[in-house]
């Protein structure tokens, strides 16, 4: 029996993705949430084998959920079912440990499908999220990773660059403090760096700086 968790913040379509796997003979629903934190408290405490994972959600997004998640449960297969397939969404998600990428256009079966593939360690992507993957690679330069930025992501990194905090940052760009923050974690991640000082390092050896 493939134990599963169902994260969406959505009632109607996460309820209608649990009355369609219940119909499945060899899963499982162990938990569901509504949001990014409750999803990985609910995940951390049932411990299930794969978690059906939405992006965006308030009170924590699907990336932040996935994150803790691999952090204390590494062998939890999370698939990503979501609307969105930017190198915004795909990217992060996939970097912070995400283990296939669907979108809310796949049918009930294709789903089920991928969750009994996930148990079985075959990750599923979706194919227009490949192909987007596929675009983006071949047109960034691998030396300038910072090609894969969004102009928030680049405008937040030149603040960095500048010496600017969260906060500043935030007030700067007229944006909350929680999106700064995932901003943030998403130029670590697509940079490759530990923290915000190799970021602004890199800014710098960039010229990604614009201080009066």
């Amino acid at each position: 029996m493939i134990r599963v968790v169902v994260v969406d913040d959505h009632d109607i379509v996460r309820k209608g993705v649990i009355s369609y796997l219940m119909t499945e003979p060899d899963l499982e629903i162990v938990g569901q949430a509504s949001s990014g934190n409750e999803g990985a408290k609910v995940v951390l405490e049932k411990k299930p084998d794969v978690v059906l994972m939405d992006l965006i959600m308030e009170n924590g997004t699907g990336i932040e959920a996935t994150k803790k998640i691999m952090e204390t449960l590494p062998d939890c297969k999370v698939i990503i079912l979501t609307s969105y397939y930017d190198d915004e969404q795909v990217f992060p998600a996939l970097e912070a440990g995400a283990f296939s990428y669907m979108l809310k256009t796949s049918s009930a079966d294709d789903i089920a499908k991928a969750i009994k593939k996930a148990a079985s360690g075959q990750n599923v992507i979706e194919a227009k999220v490949a192909s987007k993957m596929m675009t983006s690679f071949r047109s960034s330069n691998v030396s300038k990773p910072h090609k894969l930025l969004t102009d928030r992501e680049l405008e937040v990194l030149m603040c960095i660059g500048d010496g600017l905090t969260n906060q500043e940052i935030g007030d700067k760009l007229f944006i909350g403090i929680k999106t700064v923050k995932t901003h943030v974690s998403n130029i670590l991640s697509k940079l490759q760096v530990n923290d915000r000082t190799q970021a602004a390092v890199y800014a710098h050896k960039n010229g990604l700086f614009r201080s009066n």
